[in-house]
C-alpha cells in the first residue's frame, strides 16, 4: 500500500508541475501578446499622424510629390504588414526614412517652421516615437522571457506538447528609429 501511495504522491507532484510549468508559459505568452497590442497601437497612431503632417507640409512644398508618393506607399505597406514582428520591423523602419527626409525638408521653408499646426505635429509624432521605443522594449522583453521558457528543461517538453512557440523580437533599424532633431522654433 505504501508503494502505491508513494507512486499516486509522485504522479499528482508532476501533475502540479506539468499545470504550473504550462499556466507560466501561457503568462508569458500573454505578455508577449500584451507587448505586440501596445506597439500595435503607437504604430497606428504614427500611421495616423504622418497624413497630417505631410498635408502641413505639401502646402509649402507641392514640388515634393514624389516624396509625398513614397511615404503613402510605404506608410500603407507597414499598416499592410500585420502583426509579424520581422516584417513588420522592416516596413516601420522603410516608413521611418521618407519621414525622416520630409522634415529635413520642412527645414528649408521658415513659415512651416513657424506653423503652430506643424510644431504640434511634429511634438505629437517624437512623443509617439518615444511612445514606440517603450512598448519595444517592454514587447522584447516579454520575447525574451517567453523564449527562455519555451526553450528551457523541463518547460520545453510541456511547451512543445502544448504548442508554445519562441516569439520574434521586433526590431527596427538603430539608424532608422530616431526622430530627426530639427529646431523649428526660434532661427
Amino acid at each position: 500500500m505504501s508503494g502505491l501511495y508513494i507512486l499516486l504522491t509522485a504522479g499528482l507532484i508532476v501533475i502540479v508541475l506539468i499545470i504550473a510549468l504550462f499556466n507560466r508559459l501561457v503568462q508569458k505568452r500573454q505578455m508577449v501578446r500584451n507587448g505586440w497590442a501596445d506597439i500595435d497601437v503607437q504604430l497606428k497612431r504614427r500611421a495616423d499622424l504622418i497624413p497630417h503632417i505631410v498635408s502641413s507640409v505639401k502646402g509649402y512644398a507641392a514640388h515634393e510629390h514624389d516624396l509625398f508618393e513614397d511615404i503613402v506607399a510605404k506608410r500603407n505597406a507597414a499598416l499592410q504588414a500585420g502583426d509579424d514582428p520581422a516584417k513588420r520591423g522592416v516596413a516601420e523602419s522603410a516608413l521611418v526614412r521618407p519621414v525622416t527626409k520630409l522634415f529635413a525638408v520642412a527645414e528649408d521653408y521658415p513659415d512651416l517652421k513657424a506653423s503652430q499646426n506643424f510644431l504640434d505635429l511634429q511634438d505629437e509624432l517624437s512623443d509617439t516615437e518615444n511612445k514606440i521605443e517603450m512598448a519595444r522594449r517592454f514587447y522584447n522583453g516579454a520575447v525574451r522571457e517567453l523564449n527562455i521558457g519555451v526553450q528551457s528543461f523541463p518547460a520545453n517538453l510541456i511547451a512543445g506538447l502544448f504548442g508554445f512557440a519562441k516569439a520574434a523580437f521586433f526590431e527596427i533599424e538603430t539608424a532608422d528609429r530616431a526622430v530627426p532633431d530639427l529646431n523649428l522654433g526660434d532661427s
